[in-house]
């Protein structure tokens, strides 16, 4: 993917918005599949991580079993997805160092903000970080 604006359709939009504001002191997380390079679908996963009001991670159970119905539907991994309940929608430095996934896009949902929510999105490859335009 190499686009350098990528379009959300409203209902994930709406969606994500919703699981990190009914979780506003956790990292909420999951995947989003594609279907012809077109997110598709919204896939929660639980956060497993051992602080999840600072960090995210996937269950690796219930990772493998979206991963596999995204493969039974023909979707293809679109974005990997988590929130920042206190500090911007950026990548941290443990965001930047934990990246597995470089051909999927990283949004982060901050509610960090007053009154409104904030979703930015971001290659990571090597590191190194560079925001892709979202059009929600």
């Amino acid at each position: 993917m190499t686009q350098e604006h990528i379009q959300i359709p409203r209902k994930i939009t709406n969606q994500l918005l919703h699981l990190a504001q009914i979780s506003p002191d956790l990292e909420i997380c999951g995947l989003i599949g594609s279907k012809n390079g077109l997110p598709s679908s919204c896939y929660p996963i639980k956060n497993t991580a051992e602080q999840p009001q600072q960090r995210f991670q996937l269950d690796p159970g219930q990772q493998i079993s979206a991963m596999a119905k995204m493969r039974n539907l023909g979707e293809d991994l679109f974005a990997i997805y988590h929130s920042h309940p206190t500090t911007p929608a950026t990548p941290s430095v443990t965001d930047l160092k934990l990246a597995s996934y470089p051909e999927a896009l990283c949004l982060i949902i901050s509610l960090n903000t007053k009154g409104i929510l904030e979703m930015r999105g971001f290659k990571i490859d090597h590191k190194s970080a560079q925001e892709i335009a979202l059009s929600l």
